[in-house]
């Protein structure tokens, strides 16, 4: 019989895409609040114009994107908390029944990115109350390694550069606890 043993923490990253930079901000705030320090934040660049103008019209204009990773890590099994979280996040922002920001919470941990969402798919696994979790890259021979239903914007050099900054800390981080017999 296997041993059983709790789930180590990772490094939680939130995928944001907004037009409003005031909307932005406050919803920024309102994570700092809920799950803390913010570590990194990607550059903002277009979404729209890069890979896709699908959120255009929903959040009122040119979408911009930009990753946040978080100091504190956090339990993977919250991943369907925190994405509620991060709907009621954005159902306050709402306007006329559209999001006027969409927030993807992720984790990263020294072998993979997982996306939380509540779009139903094959290759998704179901949670709990509705959200599902995805694996969208894992780290292979020395870099990140797409999988066919991998989001254009997480298969690009831009984006990948980030994540392995973040992951590349994560484990700094992970070292460091576990020389200190700190458990992550």
């Amino acid at each position: 019989m296997g041993q059983i043993y709790d789930f180590e923490e990772e490094k939680l990253i939130v995928g944001v895409i907004y037009n409003d930079p005031r909307v932005y901000d406050e919803a920024i705030r309102m994570l700092v609040e809920d799950f803390g320090e913010i570590e990194a934040e990607s550059e903002h660049f277009s979404f729209s114009r890069e890979f896709s103008d699908y959120y255009d019209e929903e959040i009122g204009g040119e979408g911009m994107r930009v990753i946040l990773s978080f100091k504190r890590t956090v339990a993977p099994q919250r991943q369907a908390e925190i994405k509620k979280r991060t709907n009621e996040i954005e159902a306050i922002f709402s306007k006329d029944g559209n999001r006027q920001i969409n927030l993807d919470p992720g984790f990263i941990n020294h072998g993979r990115l997982m996306l939380a969402t509540t779009k139903k798919a094959g290759f998704r696994i179901p949670l709990s109350d509705g959200i599902y979790t995805e694996l969208t890259l894992f780290w292979a021979r020395g870099s990140w390694q797409k999988l066919p239903w991998t989001y254009r914007d997480y298969q690009s050099e831009r984006v990948q550069k980030f994540i392995t900054e973040v992951r590349r800390t994560y484990l700094k981080d992970r070292r460091e606890a576990q020389k200190n017999g700190e458990s992550r």
